[in-house]
């Protein structure tokens, strides 16, 4: 008993598919840009959140609050999307300061990220206030729309269907 299938369409689906194997890392990166872009400006904005006192040295265990001077610092330092990191079937990216230089506190020049890190995470010395924790998680849901309405718009651009 011999059976005969018949299909239509298999070099359509199969250029479909390479139009979409072409282009799928690239509108990642595009999606993930515009997200990293959101996330970027909330933690830019968040440093204005950041409580602060006049600068004096925290003696007998206390801590202390960031400077007025420590909190201008990060409001004029560069929050940053770090270089794309493509492995083939993903796209990875981070946001931060962690190349925004260097700064004058004082009579000293200090890195950047480590007074945001300070701030952050707090120190011995410094009470912690994590800005940045609460803007990725602020921001996290205006991230993913961003993130899906790009990518939504290069696969419309991308005429696969």
């Amino acid at each position: 008993m011999a059976f005969s299938i018949q299909v239509d369409g298999l070099d359509e689906l199969m250029r479909q598919l390479g139009k979409l194997e072409d282009g799928g890392l690239g509108i990642a990166a595009q999606g993930l840009y515009e997200g990293a872009g959101v996330m970027a400006d909330k933690v830019s904005s968040a440093v204005q959140g950041i409580a602060t006192e006049p600068f004096k040295y925290a003696k007998g265990g206390k801590k202390r609050k960031p400077s007025p001077e420590e909190k201008a610092i990060l409001a004029n330092a560069k929050t940053g999307v770090a270089k794309f990191r493509k492995t083939g079937v993903n796209v990875q990216t981070s946001v931060g300061m962690q190349s925004s230089g260097y700064a004058q506190l004082g009579k000293v020049t200090k890195p950047i990220p480590q007074i945001a890190n300070a701030i952050n995470s707090g120190t011995s010395f410094m009470q912690k206030q994590p800005f940045f924790r609460k803007a990725t998680s602020q921001a996290k849901a205006q991230a993913t729309a961003a993130i899906e309405n790009k990518i939504q718009e290069e696969f419309e651009k991308l005429d696969i269907g």
